[in-house]
């Protein structure tokens, strides 16, 4: 049914105003509606009951201006839930797709009632019952005086947590709280984070997302939630009751603690693969989506699939680069987040369908007073042509190394001729954030991500083991650098078990020496496995949750770790490194670093290039007070008789050990037998 303005009792509707788009609130009970569907010939607003999601009322809009509806709408209650539905050509030839059935959500939706799960029949007769509402609710919110911590890039040590996996199986959360944001923020899960020393939590996507009708179909999920169908709106599955005040809850708790939250983003592509109509596809095909060209024609059947996902967002379009832009101002203001991962950037990026360093999307951000003081992560490639950008996003992005990554693993693996990639990572990767023109912080250096293999599997695992994905382990990377010792997956000999908690801790000192963003996996400090899973995507399950209960090396394991990023922590000279010959910064401190072979003479040009050549020894120097740390780097099988440079050391740790320590203090030196496959670190 259609309401025109006098005609409804209980309603009364007026032109209102194009902006700003989507809902938002002129009083107690009266809200001013805007949206863009410019090839619409009709649009309505669809109006339910709260708890029954009853039709209430369908209003039409009756003033356009330019290519957006809008409509101001008095005596809606508080808690109202809200929909639209949209009419015009359906002519898939000319990307014209409306269908006045579909009930669609509003891009700009800021909440909505429920999660969206496929359901095809409901969809093809009945898509009102399967398309979660909009809620129309105040935004209001008490922030408790809490401050954003505004953490320096060059001392952010990032944590990555799934809200659901972080907690589910967390013994000390009440169990009604577990998976939730609630359980997130729970004074357990906070001292955790605390004693481990990290800085910033970085959450995989907490935006409203649907998992695929194929995953649906094979009883899966997307449990990552890289499958977005709104970007505002903060995601049901992890709520009690109001996922908006309980996301701004945990952002509130984590700054009051000293801690940072920064959300995964997925701008590249939506849920709507193939045809499906849910929001922005029924409202506007053609202007929110990419499409190939053939002969300079554009095939507005073939979209272009940059994300390997079935869509591309075209984010050069105004209208979708604004609904971006509000977006991320909107985590970032009423939110409150400290920054963003930006999922398969280079898409963000493109303009006329290349990647462009100068992208306007780019430059709006660099001179926006809010995003431009925000983190911002690029992850620097997508699947489009020339994808591959690590490196060329500006100097105040910092982008995803998976060469400070791929080396690290190399390396301790004893791949031949790392040596000289492996001391480019540790020392910035300045081959690539160039000096001069960005600083080391540009670079966030990881050795395991939630799309990949787990640091436990990665020292357990020959082989990826997704046979639980469905896909006949077709799916995941075939290149992860891994090492088994013989074994593969779980071993109970006490040697096996001795090397691959070894290599861990090797790979963890790596990381944290390195110049740079460090990035954790979450769970890497509980030795959790996915059991050989390196594509976990779709498991829901305890493949993807962590465990809490340690055994004896996972305990001294984690003891280790927190060591580690206590000790980056204390030294200046690990969080920022300048040294003489970059300009980038000329003030603060400088450094200088010097390189030694085992005799302790130091080493020449001609020294990097034997392949087979696995030690390192290099000093880090205070140029001002002359205060110096040692590394002696050791891959090799053999023990290697180091003579310490320049003056006496005292240990202060050594990956040989199972929490970095010797039993006994050691007292200073000269010369140290440095034991096989192992790093140590001396001031």
């Amino acid at each position: 049914m259609s309401t025109k303005p006098e005609q409804h009792s209980e309603w009364i509707s007026s032109t209102g105003t194009a902006y700003p788009p989507g809902p938002s609130q002129t009083a107690a009970h009266s809200w001013n509606f805007s949206v863009y569907a410019p090839d619409a010939s009709s649009l309505w607003l669809c109006l339910f009951c709260p708890d029954t999601e009853e039709p209430l009322a369908e209003i039409e809009f009756f003033a356009r201006t330019g290519d957006v509806w809008h409509l101001h709408v008095e005596g809606i209650k508080a808690g109202t839930l809200y929909g639209l539905r949209a009419a015009g050509v359906c002519q898939a030839s000319s990307g014209l797709v409306f269908d006045r059935n579909r009930l669609l959500i509003d891009p700009y939706a800021k909440q909505l009632n429920r999660a969206l799960v496929w359901n095809e029949r409901l969809y093809q007769v009945h898509s009102h019952y399967m398309v979660p509402k909009g809620v129309l609710a105040s935004p209001q919110f008490d922030w408790q005086n809490s401050k954003k911590p505004a953490i320096p890039r060059e001392k952010t040590i990032i944590y990555e947590a799934h809200v659901k996996g972080l907690t589910r199986l967390h013994p000390d959360v009440p169990e009604a709280l577990r998976g939730k944001y609630q359980g997130m923020c729970h004074p357990a899960v906070i001292q955790h984070l605390k004693d481990l020393g990290i800085t910033t939590v970085q959450l995989l996507p907490v935006a409203s997302f649907m998992s695929e009708p194929r995953l649906e179909k094979l009883k899966l999920t997307n449990y990552w939630g890289y499958n977005p169908i709104n970007f505002f709106a903060p995601d049901a599955r992890y709520q009690v009751d109001d996922a908006v005040t309980e996301f701004k809850e945990l952002v509130r708790t984590y700054h009051q603690n000293g801690l940072e939250v920064i959300l995964d983003v997925v701008f590249n592509h939506t849920a709507e693969a193939e045809d499906y109509r849910l929001s922005f596809r029924g409202l506007a095909n053609r202007h929110y989506y990419l499409f190939e060209n053939h002969a300079d024609i554009t095939d507005y059947q073939q979209n272009c699939n940059y994300s390997g996902c079935g869509n591309t967002l075209n984010v050069a379009h105004p209208v979708t680069q604004r609904l971006v832009l509000d977006a991320l101002r909107y985590w970032a203001t009423e939110m409150q987040v400290d920054g963003f991962r930006f999922d398969l950037a280079v898409t963000l990026a493109r303009e006329h369908k290349r990647f462009d360093a100068y992208a306007t999307f780019l430059q709006v951000i660099a001179q926006d007073p809010v995003l431009s003081q925000v983190k911002l992560i690029a992850e620097p490639w997508d699947l489009g042509p020339f994808g591959y950008q690590l490196g060329q996003f500006p100097a105040h992005w910092s982008e995803l190394n998976d060469k400070c990554r791929d080396t690290f693993r190399s390396f301790w693996r004893q791949d031949p001729g790392q040596l000289p990639q492996f001391a480019t990572r540790l020392l910035g990767s300045r081959d690539i954030f160039q000096k001069h023109h960005k600083p080391a912080c540009c670079s966030v250096n990881y050795i395991s991500y939630h799309d990949g293999f787990t640091l436990q599997d990665m020292v357990c695992y020959q082989d990826k083991h997704n046979w639980l994905n469905a896909e006949q382990n077709r799916d995941g990377h075939g290149h992860n650098l891994s090492l088994n010792y013989g074994v593969e997956g779980p071993s109970s000999d006490a040697d096996i078990l001795q090397k691959r908690f070894q290599h861990k801790r090797n790979l963890v000192a790596s990381l944290m020496l390195s110049q740079g963003i460090v990035h954790w996996l979450g769970g890497d400090e509980l030795s959790h496995t996915q059991q050989g899973n390196n594509n976990a995507y779709c498991q829901d399950n305890e493949i993807s949750w962590l465990h809490w209960q340690l055994d004896y090396q996972a305990t001294q394991f984690l003891i280790f770790v927190k060591k580690m990023i206590q000790l980056r922590q204390t030294f200046s000279c690990l969080q920022q490194l300048s040294l003489l010959d970059d300009q980038y910064q000329l003030h603060g401190d400088k450094h200088q670093v010097s390189w030694y072979l085992a005799d302790g003479s130091v080493k020449q040009d001609e020294h990097w290039t034997d392949p087979y050549k696995t030690n390192c020894v290099f000093v880090i120097e205070h140029l001002k007070d002359h205060q110096a740390m040692l590394v002696i780097i050791n891959a090799s099988d053999h023990p290697l008789q180091v003579e310490l440079p320049k003056k006496s050391w005292q240990l202060l740790l050594d990956t040989q050990f199972e929490t970095g320590e010797m039993l006994e203090k050691a007292a200073t030196r000269t010369r140290y037998l440095q034991s096989e496959r192992s790093l140590s670190i001396w001031t």
